[in-house]
Formats: C-alpha cells, sequence, structure tokens
C-alpha cells in the first residue's frame, strides 16, 4: 500500500509538471514557528535560477543545445555527440526542470502573490507582470524544444493529472497575446521585485526594472515572430514588427542575464568545465575550421592553441587526448559568468534578419547586420579596429543572406546554445553535417519527449508523436520549414 501512495505522488508532483504537492504534505511538516506560505518573491528567484541554469547547462545530462548546433565536440565520451538521447534521459531530466522546478514556481507565485499585503496597486500589477513575463520565456523554451507540448491543461491537479498536448503553433498565438497583455498591465514609473532598502530582492535579473522587463517581453515577442517567418509570413512581420514598435533589448545593459556569485550560485559553464574537473568539452573542428577561415579575432578570446594553432575535436568521435586540442579559454571558466540568455547581440541579428525578409524594423539589413556583428565583438572584447576589419573582410551578403546572417549568428551564439539552435534551424546555416556514428538518420531538430510522459500520460504522448510526425528527434517543429 505505501509503494501505491508514493508512486501517486509522484505522478502529482513531477510526472506531467502540474501543480505541487504542498496541499498534500504540507500537514506532515507544519512548523508553527515559520510561515507556512513562500513569499512569491523567494518562488521566483527559485524559478529564474533553475530556469536559468538548466536552459544554459552544457551538461551531458541535460539539454545538449552545444551539441544539437555542433559547435563544441566531446574527447572521451561522445555519446551525445552521436546524438545519443537515451542513455542519459536528457529529454526527461529538462522537460522536469523546465516545469517541476521553474514553471511550478511560477504558477505557486502567482497564487501567493494575490494574498501578500501590498501597498500600492500598482506594484502588485508589475511583480504579475513580471511572473508572467518570466513564465512565457520558460512555455517559449519549451515550446521550441519539443514541439506540441501540454499547456492549457498542466498545473491543474484537482481537474487533470493527464494533460493533453497542445499545438505549437497554438501555444504560440497564445504567447504572443499573453505578451502584449502583460505589457499592457506594466505601470510606467513604477518598481516591480524591487530590493527594498538594499534588501534581498526576488527579480535576480532585473531588480524591480520593469522598463527592461518590457524590453525582454517584447524581445521574445521578436523571436517568436522570426521563427514564423517561413510557415506564416504574414503572423510573422506585423509580429515583429510590432514588437520592435515597442521596443525592443537595445543594448547589453538591457539583455537578459542571470548573475552568479560564485558562491550560493556558480556559472553551470564553471560547474562543468572546471568544479566537475571534467576534461571532456571542446570547441569543434568545424567551429574552429569556420572562425579561422573568416579570420575572427574572437578565436583569441575564446580558445586555446596547440602548437601555436587553433585546433578543434572531431564531432561525434572519440577525441583523445585532451589537451592534444584547442580548449575553452579563462573567458568562459568563470564562476561568475552571467548566462546570458537573450542578449542585446542575439535581437540585432535578429532585426538584420527581419530586414533581409523585407520587413519594417527601422534600418537596413546591411545596417543591422554590421550593428549585430560589432555587438558580438563588443561584448567579447574585441577592438573597434579589429571588428572593422572584419566587418570589411565578412561583409553583408544580400544575394545570399541566409548564410551570411545564418553563420554570423551562429559564431555569435557560442556558448548560448538554445538561440543558436534557434538561428541554425530557421536558416540552415552553417550546414550541420551528421556525423557517420550517429543514432540519428540526420542531426536533431528537437528533444524528444520525456520518457516518463509514456508512463504517466501515454495516450496524450503518443497522440502527440503521432500528430507531429513521429516523437523523435529529426522531426522538424511547425516553423522548420525548410
Amino acid at each position: 500500500m505505501k509503494n501505491s501512495i508514493k508512486i501517486s505522488l509522484v505522478s502529482l508532483c513531477i510526472g506531467l509538471g502540474v501543480s505541487s504537492c504542498q496541499s498534500d504534505l504540507t500537514s506532515l511538516n507544519d512548523d508553527p514557528k515559520h510561515p507556512s506560505i513562500l513569499p512569491s518573491e523567494n518562488l521566483l528567484a527559485t524559478a529564474l535560477y533553475q530556469s536559468s541554469y538548466y536552459m544554459d547547462n552544457p551538461s551531458v545530462n541535460f539539454n545538449n543545445y552545444r551539441f544539437f548546433t555542433q559547435q563544441m565536440s566531446e574527447t572521451q565520451y561522445p555519446d551525445e555527440t552521436q546524438y545519443n538521447l537515451v542513455t542519459r534521459n536528457q529529454p526527461r531530466n529538462h522537460f522536469n526542470r523546465m516545469y517541476v522546478y521553474s514553471l511550478n514556481n511560477i504558477k505557486q507565485a502567482k497564487t501567493n502573490l494575490k494574498s501578500e499585503v501590498e501597498a500600492d496597486e500598482n506594484v502588485r500589477n508589475n511583480k504579475l507582470a513580471t511572473l508572467e513575463i518570466e513564465e512565457i520565456f520558460i512555455w517559449e523554451n519549451l515550446v521550441d524544444t519539443y514541439g506540441d507540448i501540454p499547456y492549457y491543461d498542466t498545473f491543474k491537479p484537482d481537474e487533470n493529472l493527464t494533460p493533453k498536448y497542445d499545438d505549437a503553433k497554438t501555444i504560440y498565438l497564445d504567447l504572443i497575446k499573453r505578451i502584449d497583455l502583460a505589457v499592457a498591465q506594466i505601470k510606467s514609473g513604477v518598481n516591480g521585485y524591487a530590493p527594498v532598502s538594499g534588501n534581498y530582492s526576488g527579480d535576480l535579473v532585473y531588480s524591480g526594472n520593469m522598463t527592461k522587463w518590457k524590453k525582454f517581453a517584447n524581445s521574445i515577442k521578436l523571436r517568436l515572430g522570426m521563427n514564423l517567418a517561413d510557415v506564416d509570413p504574414s503572423l510573422s512581420k506585423t509580429t515583429v514588427e510590432a514588437a520592435v514598435a515597442a521596443g525592443v533589448i537595445s543594448s547589453d545593459a538591457e539583455a537578459y542575464k542571470f548573475n552568479y556569485d560564485g558562491n550560493t550560485f556558480s556559472n553551470p559553464v564553471f560547474d562543468n568545465l572546471v568544479a566537475s574537473g571534467r576534461n571532456d568539452f571542446l570547441p569543434s573542428a568545424l567551429t574552429i575550421n569556420t572562425m579561422t577561415s573568416l579570420s575572427d579575432p574572437r578565436l583569441d578570446v575564446w580558445f586555446t592553441k596547440v602548437s601555436g594553432v587553433y585546433k578543434g575535436g572531431v564531432f561525434g568521435e572519440i577525441n583523445d587526448p585532451y589537451t592534444g586540442f584547442s580548449q575553452l579559454g579563462s573567458y568562459f571558466r568563470s564562476a561568475t559568468a552571467p548566462s546570458n540568455l537573450l542578449s542585446y547581440a542575439e535581437v540585432a541579428f535578429l532585426k538584420a534578419e527581419a530586414a533581409a525578409r523585407g520587413y519594417s524594423v527601422g534600418d537596413t539589413a546591411q545596417n543591422l547586420y554590421n550593428a549585430a556583428v560589432t555587438e558580438s565583438m563588443r561584448e567579447n572584447g574585441v577592438s573597434a579596429a579589429n571588428t572593422t576589419v572584419y566587418l570589411a573582410t565578412n561583409p553583408y551578403n544580400a544575394a545570399n543572406w541566409k548564410q551570411s546572417i545564418g553563420v554570423q549568428a551562429w559564431i555569435a551564439m557560442f556558448n548560448k546554445g538554445f538561440a543558436s539552435w534557434n538561428f541554425t534551424r530557421r536558416l540552415d546555416y552553417p550546414v550541420l553535417v551528421n556525423p557517420p556514428k550517429s543514432n540519428l538518420s540526420s542531426v536533431p531538430y528537437r528533444m524528444p519527449y520525456s520518457d516518463q510522459e509514456y508512463v504517466l500520460n501515454g495516450d496524450n504522448v503518443k497522440a502527440a508523436g503521432d500528430k507531429i510526425g513521429g516523437d523523435k528527434a529529426t522531426t522538424k517543429l511547425f516553423w522548420d520549414k525548410f
């Protein structure tokens, strides 16, 4: 009997990403000396950390975005670069981190916020808008990682423990609508989750600055709109133009970054490359060779040399010894480096692509391309003089703008795996070749569904897989048309 109770609780808590089990379990752990309801800012802080850390995590046990874009290779254990997504259960691990540890905390924060004392209702509304925008950001990651996902029926444990999978484009449309409503709710000149008298704030990204949250929300809308470009050009154009007109991220100071203190929180790349002592990650030969052919000055910032030259690891193969190849340099090995999950450089490249597609976003594709490359160089400590030389050597090519923007965005998004994956899937540059020992018939276009879903939500996940053309990593998302 005890085992059956345990299984039902696990199903409720983590199987499908539904609401937390506090109402079922807290009576067993009541402590009259401490509050029984967590403040919403604590829940927000947890969600921000969990979502940021695991979207940016290079671990072989999680999202594997950096391997999907072939920017990094492995040294001794090439399973992940051979696209083995079964042994380590990456689909399950990422699914649970986003639903249970991230979305669930935001949902609970919204509930708890309603009962919190707040002198200014405008502040409460800004806090609610903050929670809503962060929730949308996490949903965007899920729908662009898996495709159709449980959405409308989730977090309703009293109504439904087996939520259906909703159509990805329908989710897109709802997310765009929710962004507009959240932005409209923001009261200018009033903070959200801001520090009070220098004390802790649950907003570990923007410290309650609602102008930055608004620009971040519009930048998510820009990214959603660009992904629609090949499947719904008209909607893409209106969505992108509206986002840019409303104001998107326009400087590095406005980028969505989760900052780590190096003590309580450490950067996930540091944790996996330095703290773990695991010498198993290299820049790939594709990365090194592409950047070398373009005389890219970021090579000197990012990587070490071997016998005076840069040498990348062969993707999908055992690369021994580790010391025989270029390695990620100190630039990526800091415990306090932020997770820059929606950077100004990414927004600039999105605008350049929009202009190349004929959208009205305030400037020409060439000027926006130059601005995007320039921002990436600045972000990585490259001098203005070297940037000028690079742009002169690698100018915008209007005749083949997908390649021109695609390759440069792919380079600029190095170590920003999710952003890079969006560019490579949408623009198909650089051309990614399936490694000879791959477990798949092509490079991955999506993450398969969690294996736990087939146990706990079998009928719905099977129906979802059939609808999208098969629950395979090689099945393209609805917007990935070419």
